[in-house]
């Protein structure tokens, strides 16, 4: 186990009562009999890269339970869905998340917050093959990452035991999303529409979607692991 997993286990107790804050962040490394320096060195955003690094982890997760479940006879609509359910079965402290929206809320930290939401989305689409190559690769994801995050706010006022009604919200979510799929297809297929749907998909046929590049450039901000 790394250090900043070592860390992040050690915050997760404190997070439930301090936040991710902090304090908590002292009484991690204190746990660990590590020195703040050291700690620090490793996470210098203190608690709010644990908290990032919690994210991360749980996307991670759900990836690998989506390999390995049996998705031969599934339609997409319901891979997709499985994959969101997948990624709230992966978090294993549901105060940590409420904890969480509440840093990732803050105006200095919204723009990782979203970020954060965006790699979710991508983690999903790119797990489930996804080969778009065009604007279609940006349309998929932010509608997902909408998607993911009413449902997260649906989850954590989820009382019931079976978390049944977030699965009945996740699937009203999703057919919400393939209607609208359906509906752009009615579009691109209309007589009436179509001229105006191909000018469109002219102007946008420059947007790429990105190709690998180094995540070190100046200016970056990597999770520590």
């Amino acid at each position: 186990m790394t250090t900043a997993l070592k860390l992040l286990a050690a915050i997760l107790p404190h997070v439930a009562f301090d936040g991710w804050s902090d304090g908590a962040f002292v009484a991690a490394a204190d746990d660990c009999s590590m020195p703040i320096e050291e700690a620090r060195a490793v996470c210098p955003r203190g608690a709010a890269d644990l908290a990032v690094l919690f994210h991360t982890e749980g996307d991670a997760a759900m990836v690998a339970a989506l390999q390995s479940a049996d998705l031969s006879e599934m339609r997409f609509r319901d891979k997709v869905a499985l994959a969101v359910r997948l990624r709230l079965d992966a978090v294993t402290d549901k105060e940590a998340v409420r904890r969480g929206s509440a840093l990732f809320a803050l105006p200095h930290m919204a723009p990782v917050g979203a970020k954060l939401i965006w790699g979710t989305a991508d983690a999903i689409w790119t797990a489930l093959e996804d080969t778009s190559e065009d604007v279609n690769y940006y349309t998929k994801r932010a509608t997902l990452s909408a998607v993911y995050g009413a449902v997260v706010l649906f989850w954590l006022g989820d009382d019931t035991d079976d978390g049944q009604a977030t699965t009945d919200f996740i699937d009203r979510r999703i057919e919400n999303v393939m209607q609208f799929e359906t509906f752009k297809a009615a579009i691109n297929n209309n007589p009436l529409t179509k001229p105006f749907a191909g000018a469109l998909g002219r102007l946008t046929s420059h947007i790429k979607a990105p190709s690998a590049a180094p995540d070190d450039l100046p200016g970056s901000w990597n999770t520590p692991r």
